[in-house]
């Protein structure tokens, strides 16, 4: 049996986003790589790869504490026990028939996944909400300038954070789908809510089904001080 690493709090199976997505299942926990023991990989069960084994106990903790997410949640999802692999663009390798995503930082890792039935991609990104100064800084990275036009200053911190969010979630769902590569410039988030919906618009085209003007929903949560954003198709 595995046992939960001691560098990882207790599991969360819990659904933080404001639209249920039917079919799909969530699993948190909070890590703390200072607390990462040696032998936290062998009493979880996941074999490290040799270059995570040179890694530092940040990178190995976060992969770690977003690993037993992961099989938490297939487990609860339809009892596998299963540990996604990587891709050489260390994206995770899920099984035949299951979608899913991955996020981790700042001593908070999650997952979700859902079955080919319930939906055909899913993105989920979490990120530590960026304070005004910072945002600012990185304001003409993250935006298009239709988004800058558009910004609400008196909540830049959180909407530059939650764009970014939003843009990396898009990423997440779309690029298994078409295996096409875009960044922040390709995409803009339209509107976002206080009850936590979003809607986004791709600005390029990534293969004939998903072309530049396709709009996508996205839904976001704030807790413990980080961003949680999630878009499914």
């Amino acid at each position: 049996m595995n046992t939960l690493p001691t560098c990882c709090a207790p599991l969360q199976h819990h659904w933080p986003l404001p639209r249920p997505l039917p079919g799909a299942v969530l699993v948190s926990c909070a890590f703390d790589p200072a607390r990462l023991a040696a032998d936290d990989f062998q009493r979880a069960g996941i074999v490290p790869s040799a270059s995570l084994q040179r890694s530092v106990a940040k990178r190995q903790a976060e992969y770690l504490a977003g690993r037993v997410c992961a099989r938490a949640a297939l487990q609860r999802l339809d009892g596998r026990n299963y540990v996604p692999a990587s891709h050489e663009d260390r994206s995770p390798i899920w099984p035949a028939g299951i979608h899913g995503s991955i996020t981790h930082g700042q001593g908070w890792a999650a997952a979700v996944v859902a079955g080919q039935g319930s939906c055909r991609g899913l993105g989920l990104d979490q990120e530590a909400l960026l304070d005004d100064e910072r945002a600012e800084r990185l304001l003409a990275e993250i935006l298009t300038p239709a988004e800058i036009e558009r910004l609400d200053r008196r909540q830049l911190g959180l909407a530059v954070t939650l764009t970014f969010s939003l843009k990396e979630s898009l990423f997440k769902t779309l690029y298994p789908l078409t295996r096409q590569r875009f960044y922040f410039e390709h995409a803009e988030v339209l509107e976002w809510s206080a009850e936590g919906l979003a809607r986004l618009r791709l600005l390029t085209d990534l293969s004939a089904e998903w072309q530049q003007g396709t709009e996508l929903q996205g839904q976001f949560c704030l807790q413990d001080g980080h961003l949680l954003s999630l878009i499914s198709v």
